[in-house]
């Protein structure tokens, strides 16, 4: 069943802003130019986004749920789990670029609500990660969860500033 032309709208400016912001930052980016990435008009974002503030938020919430979708997809076993989840995450990283460097944009943004998604979105990876560990019986989840957060951080860095031996060679795996 197709989607509303509203919704499917609503859904074109939320991918043409993550990747806008993606390519351009956050304080670069206009709504202007989401628009005429989306094929709109300026004033019809602002029928969906009241400001560049809440289409941001939206787009790094949309990357965040992304991530656990991609975490929970996941089939793995006690001895698999840490590995498959990092495949995952890296196949995720080059499927959708946008919503990587997002996350890395995100961190460098200072108003309070985009640091409050910010902290909202990594928590419930990082709670997601933990529970999903301890299910599966992995010792020292806390720790594992930590180094695991820590990797991701480091593959987003890596990722947005092409920079791919911060994270090793295929060896290093």
């Amino acid at each position: 069943m197709a989607r509303p032309k509203k919704e499917k709208r609503k859904e074109d400016i939320l991918e043409a802003g993550l990747e806008v912001f993606a390519k351009r930052g956050y304080y670069n980016t206009t709504t202007a130019l989401i628009a005429e990435k989306a094929g709109i008009s300026q004033p019809y974002v602002f029928k969906f986004f009241k400001t560049k503030e809440e289409l941001f938020i939206a787009a790094l919430d949309r990357a965040f749920e992304r991530i656990l979708q991609t975490f929970e997809n996941v089939e793995a076993n006690q001895d698999n789990l840490v590995a498959k989840m990092i495949e995952a995450y890296e196949e995720l990283s080059e499927s959708n670029p946008n919503e990587i460097a997002l996350q890395v944009i995100g961190l460098s943004v200072m108003e309070e609500s985009i640091q409050k998604s910010m902290r909202k979105g990594l928590s419930n990876i990082r709670n997601y990660t933990l529970e999903r560990f301890r299910s599966k019986g992995i010792p020292n989840g806390e720790r594992e969860v930590t180094t695991f957060m820590a990797r991701g951080m480091l593959c987003n860095i890596s990722f947005f500033i092409e920079l791919p031996e911060l994270i090793g060679g295929e060896q290093d795996r």
